[in-house]
């Protein structure tokens, strides 16, 4: 499927025409007048403008969904009617999703069949949470004495939703989909770089009839939008997938409030494959975990753990079929690659591979930008291969979120544990082995929250996603991402109603 200057034309909005936010049911500019250009990072062409959001707009939001939480009655709406509302938003972005698979690959980069299944990942979590919503949320106790006893789940208020530019639609629909189907009202700040998908999801909603202020979008900074909704006491809850260092930040400011806050933070990720795995299905999927969507994946398995005995046929398999990838705009029929999402996180992977230089590892293929002919114009980096690296290293050590993978060796199951569970990280991690009893061993001993056995990246909506130690708390997807929405009531019920008799006096 090849999209053509003529289709582009007309998946994307005139650059011309300052895309707006969506505050309280209305379509607004930022009082600041001020707007962001946005770019196709696989020629840096123009491809949007935005306006651009500040610390007012999204007190603006908060305000308007907090009202409409609390005082116009969205906090006591039907759990079929929100989910009557996500089926009606998933059937229209099913009939448009090849028109969202395009705006995602000229905003993102990534392939176009990527951004499909990303769009229908996106109609499945809407459909999902749906189904969930009516579904019992509750559970009542035998106590003793005439007292009825039971808890209720209720929705938590007002959510702050925060998301990354490499899944700009689907990570924010996860939770979109999520908080409504529980009933709480939403602000949401897209990545200021990627808000294209987003913005043209909330003309989805827009259509819908959701009552004003359920449903907010507010563009603009994390500095400004982002830091706002995290310490504002009337945001009762932050929803964050971003790098460690920031929800670190995020952590700290919310807890001036007290406010609860789920975070899905960085990885590096371990592949650990044993002399006994199938050996064409490890390389094929060695370069599935870090090369996918330019290695820009939290759960990325950016650290190669392979048997030693294993190293000299593996190896240069893996870089004769790494040098065979497929590389260009992400539009075009074939490719297998597309760019990095902007000129400024490639120079971020660029230095990081002359870190690995500098720190004595061998570079195995790879490590520059691609300047010939047209893809010149974008951000595409080689996929690059490091191996002789040691456990100190920063290339092994800090996550690069690019297509840079570090091999490392180990000679006993042991010291493969060892070394996965090496990091401040505990994200994802797979196995590859056909000894199913090793491989289980291994699988439970590593310290992380997303794991696989003889396969890497798969994941569904129905099963939890989060991490261990420094990649996070909470979790998104499945009950447990629904559950991240609800409060816990407790309540008893008086069955015989006369004096307690605890005080005599009367």
């Amino acid at each position: 499927m090849i999209l053509e200057t003529a289709d582009i034309k007309s998946v994307l909005t005139s650059s011309n025409t300052t895309q707006k936010m969506y505050i309280n049911g209305e379509w607004v500019l930022s009082e600041s007048n001020q707007t962001s250009k946005i770019v196709n990072p696989a020629n840096g062409e123009l491809i949007g403008t935005v306006t651009v959001g500040t610390e007012e707009d999204a007190k603006k939001a908060i305000e308007s969904a907090r009202k409409a939480f609390y005082e116009n009655g969205w906090m006591n709406s039907r759990a079929r009617d929100r989910a009557e509302l996500l089926l009606q938003i998933s059937n229209k972005l099913e009939e448009r999703k090849e028109e969202f698979a395009y705006l995602e690959t000229l905003n993102n980069g990534k392939t176009l069949r990527e951004s499909l299944g990303d769009v229908e990942d996106a109609v499945n979590q809407l459909r999902y949470y749906a189904g969930l919503a009516t579904k019992p949320h509750g559970q009542t106790y035998d106590v003793p004495d005439d007292i009825q006893a039971m808890v209720v789940r209720e929705a938590i208020g007002v959510v702050g939703i925060i998301v990354p530019w490499n899944y700009p639609l689907v990570m924010a629909n996860q939770k979109i989909a999520a908080a409504i189907a529980a009933g709480c009202s939403i602000v949401v700040k897209p990545a200021e770089i990627t808000p294209l998908s987003l913005i043209r999801l909330f003309e989805i909603i827009d259509e819908m009839g959701f009552p004003p202020g359920i449903v907010n979008l507010v563009l603009g900074s994390g500095r400004k939008v982002g830091a706002e909704l995290v310490s504002n006491p009337n945001v009762d809850k932050i929803s964050f997938t971003g790098g460690t260092d920031t929800g670190i930040k995020l952590m700290k400011s919310a807890a001036d409030t007290v406010k609860k806050i789920s975070l899905e933070l960085g990885g590096k990720s371990p592949n650990i494959v044993f002399a006994d795995a199938d050996f064409d299905a490890a390389v094929d999927y060695a370069l599935y975990a870090i090369f996918a969507n330019q290695g820009q994946v939290c759960s990325a398995g950016s650290r190669l753990l392979l048997e030693e005995s294993l190293y000299e046929k593996f190896v240069p398999e893996l870089v004769r079929r790494a040098k065979m990838i497929k590389i260009g705009p992400g539009w075009n029929d074939g490719i297998e690659m597309g760019p990095l999402v902007s000129e400024a996180h490639m120079n971020t992977v660029l230095n990081y591979i002359e870190i690995g230089k500098n720190e004595g590892a061998t570079l195995l293929c790879g490590g520059n930008r691609i300047i010939e002919g047209d893809l010149g114009k974008g951000y595409f980096v080689e996929p690059t291969i490091f191996g002789d690296t040691t456990p100190d290293m920063r290339i092994v050590q800090e996550e690069i979120f690019g297509p840079v993978l570090a091999i490392q060796t180990f000679k006993t199951e042991k010291e493969a544990i060892e070394l996965a569970n090496g990091t401040a990280f505990g994200l994802a991690g797979a196995v590859f082995s056909q000894d199913g009893a090793k491989a289980q061993r291994v699988i439970r001993q590593l310290r992380a929250g997303i794991t696989w056995i003889n396969t890497y990246h798969p994941t569904f909506n129905e099963a939890p996603w989060g991490g261990y130690k420094q990649s996070g708390i909470g979790r998104d997807l499945g009950t447990y991402g629904f559950e991240e929405y609800l409060e816990t009531k407790q309540i008893n019920i008086n069955l015989k109603v006369e004096p307690s008799g605890f005080f005599e006096g009367k």
